[in-house]
């Protein structure tokens, strides 16, 4: 079951003990960790290369599926635990108390004591590009895999956009703050860009 919003927490801590030398750097946009920009976009990229591939390379149905799967759920991974926290400093998991309910948690790394922020902006362009991008690519494939009437591949599609789309939701969560509604948010936006025209 979905979890509920009146049981979300939020936490802001410091997720790296080298924080101050961070924020000393200079604040170009240059890429400060390569290896996690790299994989990314690799895992994500790999897999949707894969699936539009799969069929030209090789007759086994079999054998793409699970090569894509390996590649969505390593790409999971990564996001969510190791690249989120390198190039924008955010992290979140979900877990169960005692009680059986359901907690989202949030981590985001503490703003310096000179107000600076201590990711890239080159690094913060890339994840969320990433980010955002492939899973609306996933939801091209459902529906194509849907109106082609590819049933066997949908399946896999399936799991593109529910791990892909997990990581987008979570991150969209960290970002705004987990307390607040994101439908209200969406219509207060809205509801601005409206005012303004």
């Amino acid at each position: 079951s979905p979890p509920q919003d009146s049981n979300d927490d939020i936490e802001d801590v410091s997720l790296f003990d080298a924080d101050d030398d961070v924020s000393r750097r200079s604040k170009k946009s240059k890429i400060r960790h390569p290896v996690a920009s790299f994989f990314h976009l690799f895992f994500r990229v790999s897999a949707i290369v894969v699936y539009l591939l799969c069929e030209l390379l090789t007759s086994s149905f079999i054998a793409c599926m699970v090569t894509i799967i390996l590649l969505l759920s390593c790409d999971f991974w990564a996001v969510k635990n190791v690249t989120g926290r390198l190039m924008v400093g955010l992290r979140w998991w979900n877990q169960v108390d005692d009680d059986g309910r359901s907690h989202w948690v949030f981590e985001a790394r503490k703003v310096s004591a000179q107000g600076g922020k201590t990711s890239s902006e080159a690094e913060s362009r890339i994840f969320w590009l990433g980010l955002i991008t492939c899973p609306m690519i996933w939801v091209i494939f459902a529906f194509s895999a849907l109106f082609s009437f590819k049933v066997k591949w949908l399946a896999v599609v399936v799991m593109g956009v529910v791990l892909q789309g997990a990581n987008l939701y979570g991150y969209i969560r960290c970002k705004v703050g987990s307390r607040k509604n994101l439908t209200s948010m969406a219509t207060s936006y809205l509801g601005k860009q409206f005012l303004r025209q």
